[in-house]
């Protein structure tokens, strides 16, 4: 059959392969023949799986998986029966069926992932099988406006305080800081807003102050974390406090760029996160000071009792959001 067979594609009736959970999956498997052609049957299958892959320091591979659809269906021939004749030209063998609530988001990170495809495989009676797959995306949205209401009503704060010492313990005193984001979630498009105040008690000048938004998945085997990466998406800074000195962040905006939602919902062996750190960064040979603020990444973003978004002026929401991460490879926030 192979030189009778001139094509063998899956094709989906939605071009742009993006799904939600609970939508029906459509559209057909197309072979075209040159000549007359016997074939014992087309079997289709449907695929999602979340996979985690490590290789350990004494190079054994870490594994885990769980299955979120494993659908077959046979689209031509019986089972015990003898082959189709099919003519020459193209055939189409249409397929339907209908996600399952809950699915998590496509996923492609460096050590796991969350992938959905089709595979098709036509069989002739030499025992030959021809085989093709198509990949599809899912995305399961968050709607903040369906998250509790604190998330949107109240300032989200965090205060510290932090005591310094001078080199050779010749001296030392008190960093405050208290930081707040006008909001607890957020969506792609919009700032973040960041009022912080830090008053330097202490007799060691501060280098400087930063807020920085970062990302990190947690990927897990055997219901244990067995790698963690952090990594930094988006920051604001600002120059050095000296002792006895005070400097305050007011309302100042960190933008969110393209993102996928907080946390894989349905997945069990990777986790996303994000979180506002307010770094204060001493002069001397001491470590950052860190402060963390988990907000939560949604898809739809909140609404006014009339139904409109409550964005901010210059707010503007992406078409898209993105499946592959291409930040994966960056250096890790430390």
């Amino acid at each position: 059959m192979s030189r009778k067979l001139e094509k063998f594609v899956v094709l989906f009736d939605n071009t742009n392969l993006l799904y939600f959970p609970g939508q029906f999956l459509s559209g057909r498997v197309l072979v075209e023949l040159k000549d007359d052609t016997q074939a014992l049957g087309l079997h289709f299958h449907v695929i999602g799986e979340g996979v985690v892959r490590l290789k350990s320091k004494r190079r054994e591979r870490i594994y885990d998986k769980e299955n979120y659809i494993d659908f077959r269906m046979r689209l031509l021939g019986e089972p015990g029966q003898p082959p189709v004749m099919l003519s020459p030209g193209i055939h189409s063998f249409p397929f339907k069926l209908g996600l399952p609530p809950g699915l998590p988001s496509t996923f492609l990170g460096k050590s796991g992932w969350v992938q959905y495809y089709c595979k098709a495989a036509l069989r002739e009676p030499n025992s030959l099988t021809h085989k093709n797959q198509q990949v599809f995306i899912v995305m399961n949205p968050i709607d903040l406006n369906m998250e509790p209401s604190i998330l949107s009503v109240e300032p989200f704060r965090c205060d510290i305080d932090h005591k310094l010492s001078k080199a050779m313990c010749l001296g030392s005193g008190l960093v405050e800081c208290q930081v707040c984001l006008d909001k607890g979630a957020y969506v792609p498009g919009e700032t973040i807003e960041i009022t912080a105040t830090v008053t330097n008690n202490s007799k060691v000048t501060i280098k400087s102050t930063r807020a920085t938004l970062t990302e990190t998945i947690q990927y897990f085997a055997k219901s244990k974390i067995i790698q963690s990466e952090t990594r930094e998406l988006a920051s604001l800074k600002r120059d050095k406090i000296r002792p006895n000195e005070m400097d305050q962040w007011h309302n100042e905006q960190l933008y969110v760029p393209p993102l996928p939602p907080t946390n894989l919902r349905g997945c069990h062996l990777i986790n996303i996160q994000y979180d506002i750190y307010f770094i204060i960064s001493p002069n001397n040979m001491e470590k950052d000071v860190k402060l963390q603020l988990p907000i939560m990444m949604g898809t739809y973003p909140f609404r006014t009792e009339s139904g409109s978004f409550d964005g901010k002026l210059g707010t503007h929401y992406p078409s898209t959001l993105p499946i592959l991460r291409p930040w994966l490879e960056e250096k890790t926030f430390k």
